[in-house]
């Protein structure tokens, strides 16, 4: 399996944080649509039998924003089938407990309405559902430090984060030249941080999805 370092950082000031994307010259990531849409579902056991082993079972779509829009026809969809799991003790794992380290397994799949029924089949239901608008940056390739970093700046219905995912030392790099330390450094995932949320407005949690898809649309 392939090993995923990462962390997360809330970003209170859009504006500002932009900037200081373009000043560590930061740039966008591919040549198509910069943003996109992602639907996620996990899947699991009734008795929750993946999460109580740190498990995660998810079927991701992604859809490209075209012109300020999501979810056309036109727009090409790409969906993903992943599986993480805790990381085992290795060189590569950093031992500080100062990132989100996992075992990831990754697979492009044609479309998700039958793998989710082969889960159905197998005794598994998606019970939890959370999208984002996602944009992906990349640094320079004259930033040797930054080799194998990835930027990913998240737009969710509980605020705005950007996930850092790479080395240890390029994710420590980069948060300090964005403005952040390390305690600023969050290692939850999405569904405990609605969870938080939720909690904290004391509201009951259901799943983590924009009130009215098309006004949280950019």
């Amino acid at each position: 399996m392939a090993r995923e370092t990462e962390i997360k950082l809330r970003i209170r000031d859009l504006p500002t944080f932009h900037r200081a994307l373009k000043r560590i010259g930061a740039r966008l990531a591919g040549l198509g649509a910069s943003k996109v849409h992602e639907q996620n579902v996990i899947f699991d056991t009734p008795p929750g039998g993946l999460a109580k082993h740190g498990q995660l079972l998810r079927i991701r779509t992604e859809t490209p924003v075209v012109r300020g829009k999501s979810h056309t026809p036109r727009a090409k969809q790409r969906v993903v089938l992943t599986f993480k799991q805790p990381a085992g003790a290795g060189p590569k794992n950093p031992s500080d407990g100062s990132y989100k380290v996992r075992e990831e397994i990754e697979v492009e799949v044609a479309e998700a309405g039958n793998l989710t029924k082969i889960f159905e089949g197998l005794g598994m239901k998606g019970w939890f559902r959370y999208e984002k608008y996602r944009t992906t940056f990349r640094m320079p390739s004259s930033k040797a430090w930054a080799k194998g970093l990835l930027i990913e700046l998240d737009e969710t219905p509980i605020g705005t984060f950007v996930e850092l995912e790479g080395p240890a030392a390029a994710i420590d790099r980069a948060a300090k030249e964005l403005g952040f330390l390390k305690h600023d450094y969050i290692l939850k995932n999405y569904l405990h941080l609605y969870m938080e949320d939720c909690r904290r407005k004391g509201q009951e949690p259901g799943h983590m999805v924009f009130p009215n898809r098309k006004s949280a649309s950019p």
